[in-house]
């Protein structure tokens, strides 16, 4: 089963963005899924003292998909993603590991972990063979982060381009309208950096979207 999955850590996402999450994808996805919200493991408590998200990597691990009962495709989004259209052909796809691509802006990381997907028992050693040491040795932005070691370790990955070929947007970022109006065909709105869709809510979609 299609399981729909983010993680949680810190006081920065208040329990109401789980509760709109988990209602925009209840919405807009027709096919047998799970919604799941996963915390750090307690091993990896550290990684949430710093920034780059690397807790999220744990889910490559087949003793943590062991744990959770994960057996096939693991979507993991973030909290603050708005989704605005269907998302059933967007999960319905046949390779191991699909992320976000062509989403950030002044970061050249080409992949953005804002959405990506995942089949249990794939690549393993994304997670095993990670450390903060080994992450620091690779090319990275401002900081390391989970996005800039999973294109170290699959630069091939194929992904949802961002974008009208996907449906799947970046606020504020390449392609987005000036004037803040939701894209026509537009599935999911990501939020790279620190926009959120809280200092937005004016905006009428945000308003119909991001709800209970």
């Amino acid at each position: 089963m299609l399981t729909i999955a983010t993680f949680r850590w810190g006081s920065k996402y208040p329990g109401n963005y789980v509760e709109r999450l988990k209602a925009a994808v209840k919405r807009n996805l027709k096919q047998e899924y799970r919604f799941a919200v996963f915390s750090p493991e307690q091993d990896d408590e550290y990684l949430t003292k710093i920034p780059g998200c690397f807790c999220r990597l744990r889910a490559f691990s087949p003793e943590w998909q062991a744990k959770h009962n994960l057996t096939d495709r693991i979507v993991i989004i973030d909290l603050d993603v708005v989704i605005t259209g269907p998302l059933d052909d967007l999960f319905d796809r046949s390779e191991n590991f699909v992320i976000l691509r062509g989403a950030n802006a002044s970061n050249p990381c080409p992949v953005n972990g804002s959405i990506w997907m995942l089949r249990a028992g794939y690549r393993p050693d994304v997670w095993n063979d990670f450390s903060l040491e080994a992450a620091s040795k690779i090319k990275f932005f401002s900081y390391p982060d989970d996005q800039a070691w999973m294109d170290d370790r699959m630069p091939d990955a194929p992904g949802w381009e961002c974008g009208p070929q996907s449906g799947i947007y970046s606020f504020a970022k390449r392609g987005w309208p000036s004037s803040n109006k939701l894209p026509d065909g537009a599935r999911i709105v990501v939020f790279p950096g620190w926009r959120d869709p809280s200092k937005f809510a004016h905006l009428d979609w945000i308003q119909k979207n991001w709800s209970t």
